[in-house]
């Protein structure tokens, strides 16, 4: 079998891959700005969670807000700390747990970053439109909201077992 024979979607046209090529597009925008202020793309993740106001946060939660894994979550969570961004307490309630919020100077440094940030979505919106780029949020938005069904119906199809051709 050839490739022209192969029943699939041209490469150029995977979601998934226009989808990476898009964020791969939109952190080269901010990557500049984050090494500057020496901050990895996955730190700012967890600090612009922290940032966004539902401070303090469990690791489960901080997870499913940055799309981290468990893992990569708690060497970047050791290293924000070390660098004093953040503090953790344990809760109140379940000693186990602990909450992080951003420290003082984790507050600082996202307001420093912030204003650089706001400028460049400002240009891109300058670029692209801005009523093009709320769209596109908006859509991917909608896309994320679909996928548990879509993955649902896709783990039911692969279940159940092809029938057999009998000779």
């Amino acid at each position: 079998m050839d490739e022209s024979e192969l029943a699939m979607r041209g490469f150029d046209r995977s979601l998934p891959m226009v989808l990476l090529r898009a964020r791969e597009a939109a952190m080269s925008l901010f990557r500049p700005l984050l090494a500057e202020h020496g901050v990895t793309e996955q730190q700012w993740r967890v600090l612009r969670a922290l940032a966004s106001g539902k401070a303090p946060m469990d690791a489960g939660e901080l997870a499913d807000a940055t799309f981290l894994l468990a893992p990569s979550l708690s060497r970047i969570l050791a290293s924000l700390e070390r660098e004093s961004l953040i503090t953790r307490e344990t809760s109140a309630t379940d000693r186990r747990r602990a909450l992080i919020s951003l420290s003082a100077t984790g507050r600082e440094l996202v307001g420093s970053i912030a204003p650089l940030s706001e400028a460049i979505y400002e240009e891109l919106e300058r670029c692209y439109g801005a009523q093009r780029l709320e769209a596109l949020i908006i859509e991917l938005n909608a896309l994320c909201a679909i996928e548990p069904s879509i993955a649902d119906r896709s783990r039911r199809r692969r279940r159940t077992p092809e029938p057999r051709l009998s000779h």
